[in-house]
C-alpha cells in the first residue's frame, strides 16, 4: 500500500523559501503533499476535537470524526500540525474503505498550531478541516523524556489493546456510531517515542530518533488499517478508532524505525 511520506515533510518548514515568513506554512505543507489538487472545505464532513489550549503540549488528545460525501467511501485520512517539525503527524490509510471513521490520538505539539485532517475518498477527492490549538509554549519536542530510559527499553512494543462500544464523548457520535454499526478499539503503547531532538540530561547528547512507525491493525485475520506515525506522537502514545461492530478479534503488529516489531490480539468480550 503507498502511504504519504513523512521523512520530507518533516524538514518541510526548515525549506521554505527566503520571505515567506508571512505566508501560513500549510500553504507549503498542502502543495508538498498534494501538489496541485484540489482540496476541498471539508468543515460538514470532519468534526475535529481538541483542546483550545494544551494542559501538556508532550501528551494532548487529538479526535475526529470523519464522514464521507453520500456514495464515497474514505480511503486515507491524515492528521497535520503545520508548525510541528514533521507536521504530517498520523496517517490512516484503510484496506477496508469506511463509510465513516473515529480516531483518538495522544499528540505532542511543539507550540501554537493549525492542525489540519485531510480526507481522501476512494475515488481520489480531497476534503480539509482546521482548527488552531494553543499551547504553552514548552516546545515539546524537545522536552526531556518523562520516563526512566532503562525502564522505557524494557517495556519497549508492549501493547494494550481492548474493543468496546465506540464513545466519542458527543450523544450525537454515539448514536451516528449505533445507526452506523460500529465499536471501538483502544491502542495503549509502551514506548519513548524519541524525537532526536531531545537530549540526554547525564551525557548531554541528543537522543537518537526512535518513534513507532506503523502500526498494523488486522481484524478477523484480514487488514483493516495501517497507521503511519511520526515523532508529534506521544511518549506512550495511545491510540483509539471506530471498527465495525461486528468485530470479534483484532490483530495489532507495531514497527518502530529501529525494525522492533511487537505482536498484540484482543477478542470482543465473549469471544
Amino acid at each position: 500500500m503507498k502511504i504519504v511520506t513523512l521523512a520530507g515533510a518533516a524538514l518541510l518548514c526548515l525549506a521554505t523559501p527566503l520571505g515567506a515568513e508571512t505566508e501560513p506554512s500549510w500553504t507549503y505543507i498542502a502543495h508538498d503533499l498534494y501538489g496541485t489538487r484540489a482540496l476541498q472545505d471539508g468543515a460538514h464532513l470532519i468534526s475535529i476535537d481538541t483542546p483550545y489550549r494544551t494542559q501538556d503540549d508532550a501528551r494532548t488528545r487529538v479526535a475526529a470524526q470523519v464522514v464521507a460525501p453520500e456514495g464515497l467511501k474514505l480511503g486515507k485520512v491524515s492528521v497535520i500540525l503545520d508548525e510541528n517539525p514533521m507536521p504530517v503527524s498520523a496517517v490512516f490509510s484503510l484496506d477496508v474503505p469506511q463509510e465513516r471513521l473515529f480516531f483518538d490520538v495522544t499528540l505532542r505539539f511543539n507550540g501554537g498550531t493549525p492542525l489540519h485532517v485531510v480526507a481522501e475518498t476512494t475515488d481520489g477527492q480531497l476534503f480539509v478541516a482546521e482548527t488552531f490549538v494553543k499551547t504553552s509554549g514548552k516546545g515539546a519536542c524537545a522536552a526531556p523524556p518523562g520516563t526512566d530510559p532503562i525502564e522505557a527499553m524494557a517495556t519497549l512494543g508492549n501493547m494494550d489493546l481492548s474493543l468496546s462500544p465506540l464513545t466519542d464523548g458527543s450523544a450525537a457520535g454515539r448514536l451516528a456510531a449505533l445507526s452506523a454499526r460500529q465499536r471501538q478499539l483502544d491502542v495503549d503503547i509502551s514506548h519513548p517515542s524519541h524525537s532526536g531532538m531531545q537530549m540526554d540530561q547525564i551525557s548531554l547528547l541528543f537522543i537518537p530518533m526512535r518513534y513507532v512507525e506503523t502500526l498494523e491493525i488486522d481484524l478477523d485475520g484480514a487488514g483493516y488499517v495501517d497507521v503511519t506515525g511520526s515523532i508529534s506522537l506521544s511518549e506512550n502514545p495511545a491510540l483509539s478508532l471506530s471498527v465495525p461492530a461486528q468485530t470479534e478479534r483484532a490483530d495489532v503488529t507495531m514497527i518502530d524505525t529501529d525494525g522492533t516489531r511487537t505482536t498484540a490480539t484482543t477478542r470482543r468480550a465473549g469471544y
